[in-house]
């Protein structure tokens, strides 16, 4: 039996669930998200293997990285990443991780970089099954009318980080 390792990490910004798949990260999604056992169901399914609650290195690295992105001492993560999903959800994925730190994106504009601004909606599920917050920056994702919208951690969680994300010296985002 292949398994992905777990363990619970309490945020600042709430309660994340970390998964280790033969030493890569294929999880970082927050616990008590509306869509946790879905993501669960498609994650275990697509890499043939159960969760098994055991703390890893990887789980240490992920960690000591995330408590520097939230004390602001690190922008940009360097962890090995398993991205389990189709190969459109891995192409929307990694567009993701193209957004600079502290930059947003609409869903309209991601999907034209994309190569179809008429995949909107499509990627807009990929942005939500996205199962490595954070790292993968689906916060990042905003409407075209500067709105936030849907967010696996909650709206309020969103704002938060693009804030945390944010240039304080120029009023930060939301003013």
């Amino acid at each position: 039996m292949k398994y992905i390792h777990t363990q619970q990490y309490q945020s600042p910004y709430g309660s994340l669930l970390i998964g280790d798949y033969e030493g890569k990260l294929c999880l970082l999604d927050w616990h008590h998200r509306a869509k946790r056992s879905s993501v669960d169901r498609r994650l275990t399914a697509f890499l043939d293997a159960a969760y098994r609650d055991e703390a890893t290195l990887l789980h240490q690295d992920a960690i000591a990285q995330l408590e520097a992105y939230f004390a602001r001492q690190r922008t940009a993560f360097d962890l090995p990443l398993l991205l389990a999903g189709t190969e459109f959800q891995r192409k929307v994925w990694t567009a993701l991780m193209e957004i600079p730190y502290g930059a947003t994106v609409s869903y309209l504009e991601l999907s034209r970089r994309l190569g179809d601004e008429k995949a909107i909606r499509a990627v807009a599920s990929a942005n939500g099954a996205n199962a490595i917050s954070i790292i993968v920056p689906c916060h990042r994702v905003i409407g075209s009318n500067r709105s936030l919208t849907g967010y696996a951690g909650g709206i309020a969680v969103k704002q938060r980080l693009l804030e945390l994300e944010s240039n304080v010296q120029q009023g930060g985002l939301f003013e």
